[in-house]
């Protein structure tokens, strides 16, 4: 396997390069990482802020940025990046996918842009984003994962970007149980479990776990992990486990 694969809570929109003062060991993390794991060739992203009915995959050789989030300094709109597209990796994912559409004019959102200014800050590294599915079907994205399994041979580093804890109405209240205990359930099935189908069966069936609902009211942003997790098969190493905006949030890695 040359492939590496991470998922990653990308922190509140522009905050963490705003110099946010609640994502500080986010930054600290995220900038050490991009130094740590090898040079990726390319990089496909899997952000939680991406929905279509079919996978859908950016295909321009030089997408703009979408600034998709609301109420920030005008600093927010300001950020750049400007890493290319890689077109053919993106027709190489649809046809591996089978029924997925290439967009020529989507950008990059910000579970893009954010992370990568954080690991890859010279933005010379080809990238493209995957959309998720609008079902928000769990299953489904399991095997959207299994379909990128032949890619794994290639030196791609692929990035689920969600948030490990996404309840909007709660992110600014004081810390909860309920939170550590969601937390510890998805170290538990992605780290600590050894058996492939246990872990499987786990990640689909996310909602029984004991608080997940109020953890992820709505599951756009973990369902980037149950792609990584698929695609990668085996054990994840926990890479980050701190507190982003007064929550505890982790990230995984697959290598």
């Amino acid at each position: 396997m040359k492939a590496n694969v991470v998922y990653l809570s990308h922190g509140g929109g522009p905050l963490p390069l705003l110099g946010d003062p609640s994502h500080r060991a986010m930054v600290r993390f995220m900038k050490q990482l991009g130094e740590d794991l090898p040079r990726p060739k390319a990089i496909v992203v899997v952000s939680a802020h991406w929905e279509e009915e079919i996978p859908t995959l950016t295909a321009s050789p030089t997408p703009p940025l979408v600034y998709d989030y609301y109420g920030f300094p005008k600093e927010a709109y300001e950020i750049t990046y400007p890493a290319t597209g890689s077109p053919a990796l993106a027709k190489k994912i649809a046809n591996l996918l089978g029924n997925a559409v290439l967009d020529e004019n989507r950008g990059f959102d910000h579970g893009m842009f954010i992370p990568l200014s954080l690991m890859y800050p010279d933005a010379t590294i080809p990238t493209l984003q995957l959309s998720l599915l609008s079902s928000l079907s769990a299953a489904e994205h399991w095997r959207l994962g299994e379909k990128l399994r032949p890619l794994l041979d290639e030196e791609i580093l692929f990035i689920g970007s969600g948030f490990s804890f996404h309840n909007m109405r709660q992110f600014w209240k004081e810390d909860d149980e309920q939170n550590h205990v969601f937390q510890d359930f998805l170290i538990e099935a992605c780290c600590v479990d050894t058996a492939t189908q246990n872990r499987k069966q786990a990640l689909i069936q996310w909602e029984k776990a004991p608080y997940a609902r109020y953890c992820h009211p709505r599951e756009e942003h973990l369902l980037p992990l149950l792609v990584c997790q698929s695609l990668a098969g085996g054990a994840a190493d926990l890479i980050f486990d701190d507190k982003i905006i007064e929550r505890r949030a982790v990230a995984f890695h697959w290598s």
